[in-house]
């Protein structure tokens, strides 16, 4: 099971506090592990506020005002950049036909100048696994998994994305229980 550009859909049951009612995006998954970024958790900071910290100056809207996302609790001062479409920048790795994760300066400078990518979702962290942990926890029913989609990623108010992803699988959140069911 490949799990590279899927949603992974927070259970009511994960009560991890840093994956409670999340969705993360799934950028790469091999035998040795998985690397995702949480898609619907903002921060209080601002892209121009983090360009400023970097030695950028954005002030081109609307990247100015957007928010820098939790992506998950490992690396959580480092940046990753999720973002469409893909561009030659000098770290990036293709996820999808249309999405690329980039953690190099290249693609911030590039946003900047007003040459960046068309969409783009900044976070500081990532969500990781070592091989087998993820599906581990998908068999013990701490997450539901579904092809992801762009328009979710880069379109969907924040605040929308966790019931959205949950509408790909035909699901209400209202819906949704923690207990498995036994026939």
């Amino acid at each position: 099971m490949n799990l590279t550009h899927q949603f992974l859909i927070a259970m009511p049951t994960l009560v991890d506090p840093n994956f409670e009612r999340t969705v993360v995006y799934i950028c790469e998954h091999n035998d040795k592990g998985a690397i995702g970024l949480v898609i619907n958790r903002s921060t209080d900071l601002t892209l121009a506020k983090l360009f400023d910290k970097i030695d950028l100056k954005l002030e081109i809207a609307p990247w100015k005002d957007a928010p820098v996302f939790f992506g998950g609790p490992v690396q959580t001062e480092r940046g990753f950049v999720l973002h469409s479409p893909a561009g030659n920048y000098s770290s990036s790795l293709t996820v999808a036909d249309e999405i690329a994760l980039t953690t190099s300066k290249d693609v911030l400078e590039a946003v900047a100048s007003g040459a960046g990518p068309a969409k783009l979702l900044v976070t500081l962290g990532h969500s990781g696994w070592g091989g087998g942990q993820l599906e581990n926890e998908i068999a013990h029913n701490a997450w539901l998994t579904v092809a992801a989609r762009a328009e979710i990623i880069f379109e969907t108010p924040v605040e929308q994305r966790f019931d959205a992803a949950l509408k790909l699988l035909g699901i209400d959140s209202a819906q949704l229980s923690g207990l498995a069911g036994h026939a």
